[in-house]
């Protein structure tokens, strides 16, 4: 790992004056290299899931390992959406004279070397590889065991790419070895590696956001909540929470708690046969299982719960004063929606819930680095510092002062 961390900083150094046509070559290069290995990458990943199988990794998890066509032909697109996006790298910001003469202003740059930790998702590989090149920044790329075949074969298009487009073929490593002492190096290696993004569950990213000495950018858990105000349009209601829960299940985007307005439980009635019908379990406060006797009594526990699985906690409330209240005391700062023609509380709502994404009718679901136009994500950032929400290009830069003088002396 000290080599593959040697070998990175010297990649990014180049990296850092890869012209933007240069790193949209490789970009276009590894994705035409996957659809040329779209056949091994299959077989490769068959049999990750039959292993995952014989393991019994839950539903949840084999839905995340798996690989399709269409979805090698969605890693394409989203490889050839990162090369139409702009370039922040050199940017320079808010230039502005300053007394003295000189002209001061931010200049975008990259971080320089990034290690992604994740579970399961194959996908992860090209998404981080796209925003890692094209932002300037070197990567190190450790997938976990169950993807292990599906990687192997992901970096062989990887490598290709990059050779094609002559940048450093360290410009990005997979780490082909499972063992776990690889993670422990990686996470403390500050000399070599600058940014440490996990992707997985709630374990893993605890674990490294405790044992890392290098920077985290992270979010433990996805606690999502629609709330339906008593001045919600009915039919939008019904669509915003019936495919925040029910569009995927294991995404951390989903909503897992429901919150209705005492005074728009019509919501409520309509929604329970349909998500009966989709076999969602619904676990529910005193007054929602007044009003839906099949409800199951909601524990503590499930008002904290990312179920990942079509489970729901639901709540009715008295005011928006109390829906509020419960999601920033009960969630985890990913995303929280509200459906409401109010848009006085449509305001209020936006500015007192303390989440990293917070939406005004519209589903959950909207929270991913491509529905937001950032061409994919890294991951999903709850912290409050540098990046927050979904991770694209710019949150994998920074920017440091430039300085323009003609000859200026300080007196």
């Amino acid at each position: 790992m000290q080599q593959v961390g040697q070998q990175a900083r010297q990649a990014s150094a180049r990296l850092r004056s890869a012209t933007t046509a240069e790193k949209n070559s490789a970009l276009h290069a590894i994705a035409d290299a996957l659809l040329a290995s779209e056949g091994s990458l299959l077989a490769a990943n068959e049999k990750d899931l039959s292993a995952g199988r014989a393991n019994g990794l839950s539903d949840a998890l084999l839905d995340r390992l798996t690989l399709t066509p269409d979805g090698i032909k969605g890693m394409v697109e989203g490889l050839r959406q990162v090369a139409t996006l702009q370039d922040p790298v050199g940017q320079i910001d808010n230039m502005e004279y300053l007394p003295s003469g000189i002209q001061r202003g931010q200049m975008r740059v990259p971080l320089g070397v990034v290690g992604i930790i994740y579970e399961s998702r194959p996908n992860v590989t090209i998404d981080a590889t796209a925003l890692c090149l094209k932002s300037g920044n070197a990567a190190i790329l450790r997938g976990g065991k169950e993807a292990i075949n599906s990687n192997r074969a992901l970096a062989l298009a990887v490598q290709a790419g990059l050779e094609v487009a002559g940048l450093p073929a360290d410009a990005v490593q997979i780490i082909k070895t499972t063992d776990r002492a690889a993670v422990g190096a990686l996470i403390t290696m500050p000399e070599y590696v600058d940014v440490i993004v996990p992707r997985g569950g709630k374990g893993l990213i605890e674990r490294i956001a405790s044992d890392a000495r290098v920077p985290v950018i992270k979010h433990l858990d996805g606690v999502c909540h629609v709330y339906v105000d008593a001045a919600a349009d009915a039919a939008k209601a019904v669509a915003i929470a019936f495919n925040a829960k029910t569009r995927r299940y294991g995404v951390c985007n989903a909503m897992e708690t429901l919150l209705v307005h005492a005074e728009a439980t019509e919501v409520l009635t309509t929604l329970a046969p349909m998500f009966k019908e989709k076999g969602v379990e619904l676990r529910g406060c005193e007054r929602t299982r007044a009003l839906l006797p099949d409800c199951l009594p909601a524990t503590p526990e499930d008002w904290t719960t990312e179920y990942l699985a079509p489970v729901l906690a639901v709540r009715i409330v008295s005011d928006a004063d109390e829906a509020i209240a419960h999601i920033n005391h009960y969630g985890s700062q990913h995303t929280d929606a509200i459906v409401t023609e109010n848009f006085t509380l449509a305001r209020r709502f936006l500015t007192e819930v303390d989440s990293s994404s917070v939406m005004v009718n519209a589903s959950t679901a909207f929270a991913d680095g491509a529905e937001y136009g950032l061409g994919a994500e890294i991951g999903i950032s709850t912290d409050k510092i540098h990046a927050r929400g979904p991770v694209g290009l710019v949150g994998l830069t920074s920017q440091k002062y430039v300085v323009f003088g003609d000859g200026h002396t300080r007196a």
